[in-house]
C-alpha cells in the first residue's frame, strides 16, 4: 500500500486493495471502497515512475464480488478501454510528472514510501512514453478549458522535435494546442469526455 515518492531506474511493484485483504462486509455496507478514479490515478503515477501495480479485489466466500466492488471493475475497464495505450507496453519519459503532487510532502504509506491514494488536480500531470510517442494523463478535467504542460516546453531539450499533433484519447479526437518557451497549451473540448484522468497522445510532424 505504498508508491514511489520519484521516478525509479529500475523497475518495482507494489500492491494495494480497494478494501481490506480480506472480504469485510462491512466496507461494502459503509460503501468505502476505492473509487475508480482512485484506483486509474494510482495506477498512473506508479506507471509513470517505471512501477507495476497489482491490485486486490477481495471475494465473498461463494467466489463473487459485492456491486459496489462491480462498479469499481467496470469503471477501470471503461477507462482502459479508451486510455491504456499509455498504460501498456509503455516506458517512463524525461520526467514522470509536473504539479502540486510532485513537490508536496506527501502521506506515509503504511510500508514505507508515499501513501497509495492521494488527492489529484488538474494541474497534476504524469507522463508515459513509447517510442517518440508521449502520454501525457492529466489527473482532472481543467475548468479553464485548457492544460498548460510545462515539461513540454521549447528549448527543454526533453521532447527536442516539434509536436505535430495533440489527441484526446478517450474522445478518439484531435486538440488544438500550442507551444512555446513556457510549454504545451493544450484546449480541451468544451464537452467532457470521461470523469477522472484525461490521457493525451502527443505526437511530433
Amino acid at each position: 500500500r505504498g508508491v514511489s515518492n520519484g521516478g525509479e531506474t529500475l523497475p518495482w511493484q507494489t500492491d494495494t486493495c480497494i478494501g481490506d485483504w480480506h472480504y469485510n462486509r462491512r466496507l461494502f455496507d459503509q460503501h468505502k471502497y476505492k473509487s475508480a478514479a482512485q484506483v486509474v490515478q494510482m495506477l498512473i503515477d506508479i506507471v509513470s515512475k517505471n512501477g507495476n501495480l497489482m491490485l486486490s479485489i477481495p471475494v465473498r466466500g461463494n467466489g463473487t464480488i459485492d456491486d459496489d466492488e462491480v462498479k469499481v471493475v467496470d469503471g477501470l475497464a471503461a477507462w482502459i478501454a479508451g486510455n491504456g495505450e499509455g498504460i501498456y507496453a509503455t516506458r517512463p519519459w524525461a520526467v514522470y510528472g509536473e504539479g502540486p503532487s510532485t513537490t508536496a510532502a506527501p502521506a506515509r504509506g503504511r510500508f514505507g514510501g508515499a501513501a497509495d491514494v492521494r488527492p489529484y488536480t488538474a494541474m497534476d500531470v504524469r507522463y508515459t512514453a513509447k517510442g517518440d510517442t508521449v502520454y501525457a494523463f492529466v489527473m482532472g478535467w481543467p475548468a479553464e478549458g485548457k492544460v498548460n504542460l510545462t515539461a513540454l516546453a521549447t528549448g527543454k531539450g526533453h521532447y527536442p522535435k516539434e509536436v505535430g499533433r495533440v489527441e484526446l484519447m478517450s474522445a478518439n479526437a484531435p486538440l488544438k494546442f500550442s507551444q512555446d518557451a513556457s510549454g504545451l497549451v493544450v484546449n480541451f473540448p468544451d464537452q467532457k469526455s470521461g470523469d477522472f484522468a484525461y490521457g493525451l497522445k502527443i505526437t511530433s510532424k
